[in-house]
C-alpha cells in the first residue's frame, strides 16, 4: 500500500492510499499517457467511482479538496506526482474516513483512463476516529 502525503493544513495522517494493484496499473497508464490525476465526485453511478485522467484535464476549483498527492517512482526514477481530488460537497460527507484507492475487474466509465484495462478503480473507505480527525 502506497499513503498519500498530508495536504490538508492542521492534519498528520494521510487520508487516501493506493492498493499495490493500483499503484502498479498507475504506473503503466502514466508510461501511455504521462502524468496523471484523481478526481472523486459526489455524482451518482460512474460518478461515484475516483475517475483517472491524464493531469490537468480535469479542471478543479475551490469547490474541491486535494486529498493527498503520491509519488509513483520506482526506487531511483524521480518523483513522479499524482493528485487525489474530491469535491468539497463529497468531503463534507465523508470526511471522517480513509479512503483506499483499489483496482477490481469491470468496465467503469469511458472518461477515466483505465476504462480500457478492463478493470476499474474504486473506493474502499474505512471510518476514522471522529473524536481526533486526522489531527
Amino acid at each position: 500500500m502506497l499513503e498519500s502525503t498530508v495536504t490538508r493544513p492542521g492534519e498528520t495522517r494521510s487520508r487516501v492510499a493506493l492498493s499495490d494493484e493500483a499503484v502498479a496499473l498507475l504506473r503503466r497508464l502514466r508510461g501511455r499517457h504521462g502524468p496523471l490525476m484523481f478526481h472523486q465526485s459526489g455524482g451518482c453511478c460512474d460518478g461515484s467511482s475516483p475517475m483517472c485522467y491524464p493531469a490537468g484535464e480535469f479542471l478543479t476549483s475551490d469547490a474541491d479538496v486535494l486529498l493527498g498527492v503520491f509519488d509513483l517512482a520506482a526506487p531511483g526514477e524521480p518523483t513522479q506526482a499524482l493528485e487525489f481530488w474530491m469535491s468539497a460537497e463529497q468531503f463534507a460527507y465523508w470526511s471522517h474516513t480513509k479512503l483506499l484507492v483499489d483496482v477490481v475487474p469491470g468496465r467503469g466509465s469511458g472518461f477515466s483512463v483505465e476504462a480500457p484495462e478492463g478493470v476499474r478503480f474504486l473506493i474502499r473507505s474505512e471510518l476514522m476516529d471522529t473524536a481526533t480527525p486526522f489531527a
